[in-house]
């Protein structure tokens, strides 16, 4: 089993968010950077399936420099190597050409991802990444076992769950409960440092470009209405907050 995960390196979720020069960058310093945490269960499910069936795990980031602390963490919870595209992550197809690329260059039997990242939430990567190969893309796969060359899945849909089969090779974009998050052990750690990690260059140029940045605005006061005033309620949804 050949399998290809991909990583993006986000913001912590606790993190404070602020914005520099004129709020057209995003402001690193003081910001702890982790796996995107979509992308952490992607990674413990493909590790799972490497100890049930063999083969090998390649975690691939498209970043600077500044993410090799989270492609050594991954490394660190039993990727076997790791691919860094030396760039910026300037949109989703931009990422998406760049894993295509290397697809395109090895045989693997399963690319794995987040469902989305938690930084811009697109949710989109994976579908393109299916498109530029001309391979099934599923998402969000919440299950996924391997049988032979059939993928059994369950994923997410509106008011429930859907069970499918698929023939390999897949792409798919994950969550939650695929896998229980793993922890990287001392031992995984010292190993993580002697594991290759290749940089390579980016294939094509981002097509967008960022005006700014602007942070949603604060929660206004909470009105609280008792329930025998339904009428009043009602009066301020339509005429104060206008969604009725």
């Amino acid at each position: 089993m050949n399998i290809l995960v991909c990583i993006s390196s986000v913001p912590d979720t606790t993190a404070k968010i602020t914005f520099k020069d004129d709020n057209t960058t995003f402001n690193k310093d003081g910001v702890t950077h982790i796996i995107g945490p979509y992308d952490d269960y992607a990674l413990a499910r493909a590790i799972e399936l490497k100890e049930e069936l063999g083969g090998t795990v390649t975690v691939l980031n498209v970043g600077t420099a500044e993410t090799e602390p989270q492609i050594r963490k991954a490394l660190a919870i039993g990727a076997d190597e790791a691919i860094r595209v030396d760039a910026e992550p300037t949109d989703s197809f931009f990422v998406a050409e760049q894993i295509a690329a290397v697809a395109k260059e090895n045989s693997y039997d399963l690319i794995m991802m987040g469902r989305e990242t938690t930084d811009y939430n697109s949710g989109v990567v994976h579908g393109i990444v299916g498109q530029l190969l001309g391979m099934p893309s599923l998402s969000p796969v919440m299950e996924l076992n391997i049988d032979g060359n059939t993928a059994k899945i369950s994923r997410e849909i509106e008011g429930g769950k859907e069970k499918l089969e698929a023939t390999l090779p897949l792409i798919l974009g994950c969550q939650e409960p695929i896998a229980e998050w793993k922890i990287a052990s001392m031992r995984g750690i010292m190993t993580a440092r002697k594991k290759p990690l290749n940089v390579r260059p980016a294939v094509g140029e981002g097509l967008t470009s960022v005006s700014s940045y602007s942070l949603p605005p604060e929660k206004g006061d909470c009105k609280m209405i008792p329930a025998e005033e339904a009428e009043k309620l009602i009066d301020l949804l339509q005429n104060e907050a206008k969604v009725l």
